[in-house]
């Protein structure tokens, strides 16, 4: 299934929130994934509100445009195993 936020990521606000769901959809990776590079501080830190875990839609743009500013400075794309 695909997240709502995820297919509406481009007209969220920047104060607005998402799910581990959907930020896995934005790195193309698993949940799991999204929790390990959580722990190696690879991805911006999430945020909670009650029983609930959300990361800010801003950070998340910061974090993703930083990383494809790396990856076009360097003309270097990761190699699938």
């Amino acid at each position: 299934m695909f997240p709502i936020d995820l297919a509406n990521f481009d007209r969220l606000p920047n104060a607005a929130h998402v799910n581990v769901t959907t930020v896995a959809g934005l790195y193309g990776c698993t949940e799991a994934t999204i929790w390990l590079r959580l722990r190696k501080n690879q991805i911006p830190q999430p945020r909670r509100f009650g029983a609930h875990t959300r990361w800010n839609v801003g950070e998340l743009r910061e974090a993703l445009m930083k990383g494809a500013d790396s990856t076009f400075a360097t003309g270097k794309t990761r190699q699938k195993k």
